[in-house]
């Protein structure tokens, strides 16, 4: 994943350097999310079990973890962008957490609506328990505040609990920054969101995550998320080894002791996950030879392929039920379709949907911030204890 800097004058200026290896795991994570929803939900993978059982169960069942790559990715970048050094204090929480749910409600709202036709589509060629009930204005308007899980309403779309998540976990970390800068005040504490991290993994991994009741919220899943963001302060190549390795240990001790009081398969995932991105994840890529420039590819459209593809699969399994032989061969051949038309469809929305429509609220930010900016502002209040760093 070295980056190519030989190039003379005058040629071709090269693609942007990437993280490969995150990449790589977005992209990886993505397909077993789509063929774990594809084996899980049928019909199309009831007839295909016949011929292959073995992998349907492993799809339909262990592959679901796949989405702890995601969790964890989550929190190294989250760290990243928020506070890359490791340090308290976050100077405007509010406008942080206002901005990652622009990022990922308009293009989860559009997705949601779109799942809503599918579902209405695919009852008129088969009956199954896949396809939800119609949509409530309510249930659609719990979905675009990311409120669905915590106020109880069932999804319209497979995997829209993890955009609800993401979006709290998030929430959290800004929250804990800013809470963290007011706490150490004037005096900064080098260790204090490290330990507070860590802190926040020992909980969920010890506690929240062994009680089902809290999966609607970030607690549940903080084990995961702050394992990915100790990995980014740990990876730092500022830091001594000494201090790297210490830091890491303090997110993976009390994974393995939450793995010793109860084996949890998508924490043990989660914790090796981390340990590839403290090694590894800084390592840079370009889209230089095809290889990669299909994993990078796959990687920046994860997100729309993850949003856009169960209302794909529907579709697909209903016109395979109602048009095609109900013969195993028959069924793989609509597997491989749905599988196909997934990533199709998650690069069309990311072209047409999730950038255009993140172009567009950006754009009306700035507006707004313009014209902040131009207006009257009263005397700046003193707001001590605050780290903006």
């Amino acid at each position: 994943m070295k980056v190519d800097t030989g190039r003379t004058p005058g040629t071709v200026k090269p693609a942007p350097s990437q993280f490969g290896l995150i990449n790589l795991l977005k992209a990886g994570a993505a397909q077993l999310i789509v063929l774990h929803h594809l084996a899980f939900y049928g019909p199309m993978s009831d007839h295909v079990r016949i011929i292959f059982p073995a992998l349907i169960d492993w799809l339909g069942g262990s592959a679901r973890i796949a989405v702890q790559v995601f969790l964890v990715i989550g929190g190294f970048l989250a760290a990243k962008s928020l506070a890359p050094s490791g340090h308290a204090g976050y100077g405007q929480p509010l406008r942080a957490i206002w901005r990652r749910y622009t990022k990922l409600a308009p293009a989860f709202f559009a997705a949601t609506l779109i799942a809503a036709v599918a579902s209405s589509w695919a009852a008129e060629w088969m009956t199954h328990d896949s396809i939800s009930a119609p949509a409530t204005l309510s249930q659609l308007a719990a979905h675009a505040l990311l409120l669905h899980g915590v106020l109880g309403y069932a999804s319209v779309s497979a995997g829209a609990w993890y955009v609800a998540i993401d979006f709290q976990l998030y929430a959290l970390l800004v929250l804990a920054l800013w809470v963290g800068g007011i706490v150490e005040g004037r005096r900064p504490v080098t260790w204090l969101m490290p330990l507070a991290a860590a802190a926040g993994v020992t909980l969920s991994l010890l506690y929240f995550n062994l009680d089902a009741d809290w999966d609607n919220w970030a607690p549940y899943f903080f084990g995961s998320y702050g394992l990915g963001i100790m990995a980014w302060w740990a990876s730092d190549p500022r830091r001594k080894p000494g201090v790297a390795v210490m830091l890491m240990m303090m997110a993976l001790l009390p994974a393995v002791a939450g793995l010793a009081l109860e084996f949890r398969s998508r924490i043990a995932l989660a914790a090796v996950v981390a340990c590839a991105l403290f090694l590894f994840g800084r390592a840079k890529s370009t889209d230089q030879g095809r290889a990669w420039s299909v994993v990078n590819g796959l990687g920046k459209i994860s997100y729309s392929v993850f949003l856009i593809h169960f209302p794909v699969c529907l579709l697909v399994n209903a016109a395979f039920t109602r048009f095609a032989p109900a013969e195993p061969a028959w069924q793989l051949l609509g597997m491989l379709v749905a599988w196909a038309a997934s990533l199709t469809a998650g690069a069309a929305f990311y072209r047409w949907v999730e950038t255009p429509l993140g172009r567009m609220i950006h754009a009306l930010g700035e507006q707004l911030a313009v014209r902040d900016v131009h207006m009257p502002r009263p005397l700046p209040v003193r707001t001590s204890g605050v780290s903006l760093r």
